[in-house]
């Protein structure tokens, strides 16, 4: 057993401190000692290394405890500027935005079916575009935050299995801190999006959450007392991986897992190709999307309704096991089957009344694509802070 360093007490003490001025508007020294159960010189010293900072700033309002007055404090978000980074295998996406969660700039790369080292120059272009447009509004910038499909080491920043860019054991933090003399945070991007949708979705105080994301593939973020859990091997949320039926036990998936296979919007769409086969031109058939299913659905398509019966069930099955093992406060659906919510979250519960004890609260993600850009707002304040950082005690 290890006792903590005065060092990582310190990073714990500044990141609490910083997220309850953030939170709480104008604060007192003294309150944030009281409620945070820190001593005021403690406090007093973190606070004017924020101010120093410029992530804190005194306000006109002064309180008085009977020695010499001092201005309550407020958090000064707009100074900073983030470039966040969502790094899908079919699309790029990435923004600045400021530590209030106001997006200044955007931008998207669709279609960019690149691999390894050239996904790694397309993002480096991206990044290169979203820096020159933070240096023009004359901002300090705090960080860049990488949102990547698949498991990451946020430790080392070592992208371990990410098919979709073809980065395996890929050292993206080390390439990028080589380029970049800034804070650079690598995680995975359902991860990030699901610490987004904790500071800046309208969920109340829920501080234990988790974001399902349904587009390409199937993963799941998962937030617990504030903090990503990563599990033992930076793999906890790989949901994609579950095994809905005994029939996929001593089978092999090695690229899509067995859930994906079902409920992905990539698996909602091959079952359809394969239930209009020989019904569709070959063009067309091809074509086809998860949103054609589920348009299709609306219209009562005889075709369409078994394929969303089964994905309903199947993510059913999923969500009941994460409400039993878990017990999240709000679990979200996002990505891009989410769009069609309307259609599975009623049918989703109604699945699961009177099969589990209590029925999960399940609602749609707010924030969408821009989950993950939130997400590194976060991530690039805990710098040293987060829930990794503090495994080894």
């Amino acid at each position: 057993m290890q006792t903590i360093t005065a060092t990582d007490m310190r990073a714990i003490n500044r990141s609490a401190i910083l997220e309850l001025i953030r939170s709480g508007g104008s604060i007192s020294r003294s309150e944030i000692g009281q409620r945070l159960q820190v001593s005021l010189p403690t406090v007093m010293r973190i606070v004017d290394e924020l101010i120093e900072d410029e992530l804190v700033r005194p306000t006109q309002t002064k309180e008085w405890t009977g020695g010499r007055k001092r201005a309550l404090v407020e958090f000064n978000g707009a100074s900073r500027l983030v470039i966040g980074l969502d790094l899908g295998g079919t699309k790029l996406y990435g923004g600045v935005v400021d530590l209030t969660g106001h997006i200044h700039c955007e931008t998207t790369i669709p279609q960019h079916q690149t691999r390894s080292d050239e996904s790694f120059d397309r993002v480096c272009r991206m990044i290169d575009e979203l820096l020159a447009y933070a240096r023009g509004t004359g901002l300090k910038l705090l960080g860049i935050g990488a949102g990547v499909p698949g498991v990451t080491d946020p430790a080392s920043g070592q992208v371990e299995l990410a098919p979709g860019l073809d980065w395996f054991g890929y050292p993206l933090k080390q390439r990028l801190s080589e380029r970049y003399a800034t804070a650079i945070v690598v995680e995975n991007d359902v991860n990030l999006a699901a610490l987004g949708e904790v500071w800046f979705g309208p969920h109340g105080d829920a501080q234990n959450l988790v974001l399902i994301a349904v587009g390409t593939g199937i993963g799941a973020g998962v937030v617990i007392n504030g903090q990503v859990y990563p599990g033992a091997h930076a793999m906890a949320g790989e949901i994609g991986y579950m095994l809905p039926d005994r029939a996929n036990l001593g089978q092999a998936y090695p690229g899509f897992g067995a859930l994906e296979l079902v409920a992905s919007g990539t698996g909602i769409a091959a079952r359809a190709r394969q239930a209009l086969q020989g019904q569709m031109a070959p063009g067309p058939l091809a074509a086809i999307s998860a949103e054609d299913v589920f348009a299709a659905g609306r219209r009562g398509e005889a075709w369409a309704l078994p394929i969303l019966a089964e994905t309903i069930d199947t993510l059913a099955q999923s969500i009941a096991a994460i409400t039993l093992l878990l017990d999240p406060e709000v679990i979200l659906l996002g990505g891009g089957v989410s769009h069609s919510s309307d259609l599975l979250i009623e049918p989703i519960l109604n699945r699961l009344r009177g099969a589990i004890p209590r029925l999960p609260r399940l609602e749609t993600s707010t924030l969408g694509y821009r989950a993950a850009l939130m997400g590194s707002i976060v991530a690039l304040m805990r710098v040293g802070t987060d829930y990794y950082s503090l495994q080894k005690y």
